[in-house]
C-alpha cells in the first residue's frame, strides 16, 4: 500500500496542475477575436454554482429575411450591464472566441463578449 501512494499521489498532484494550467490557457488566449451587429434579444444570468451571463444576438442581413442567431457568455458584469441598457437597439458586440474550455461552469459558449457599443 505504501509502494501505491508513494506513486499515486504525485500523479495525482501532476494531473491536477496540468488541468489547471490547461483551464487557465483556454481561458486567457483566444482562438479568434471579432464583432458581430444586431439586436440583443436575450441576456439571461445561469448557473448553480459559476454564474455567467448568457445571451442571444439576432443578426438581421437583409430587412424581411430570417435572423441568423449569435448565442454568447458574458463573463464581466459590468459589460452585462451595459448590454442590460441596450437591449431593443442595435448594437455591436466585441467577443473573443477561446476553444476547449473545460467546463460549462465557466460559460456555456465559447464566445465571451468583452465590450458592446450602441450603432445608431
Amino acid at each position: 500500500m505504501n509502494k501505491f501512494l508513494r506513486f499515486a499521489i504525485p500523479f495525482l498532484l501532476l494531473v491536477m496542475i496540468a488541468t489547471a494550467i490547461y483551464t487557465w490557457v483556454t481561458l486567457h488566449w483566444s482562438y479568434s477575436k471579432g464583432e458581430r451587429a444586431g439586436y440583443v434579444q436575450k441576456l439571461s444570468e445561469k448557473g448553480w454554482l459559476c454564474k455567467t451571463w448568457e445571451g442571444e444576438l439576432a443578426m438581421v442581413n437583409i430587412p424581411g429575411s430570417m435572423s441568423e442567431k449569435f448565442l454568447f457568455s458574458v463573463r464581466d458584469d459590468s459589460v452585462a450591464n451595459k448590454i442590460n441598457q441596450s437591449l431593443g437597439k442595435k448594437v455591436a458586440l466585441t467577443y473573443e472566441q477561446h476553444l476547449g474550455v473545460p467546463s460549462s461552469c465557466f460559460a456555456e459558449t465559447e464566445y465571451f463578449i468583452t465590450d458592446v457599443k450602441s450603432i445608431d
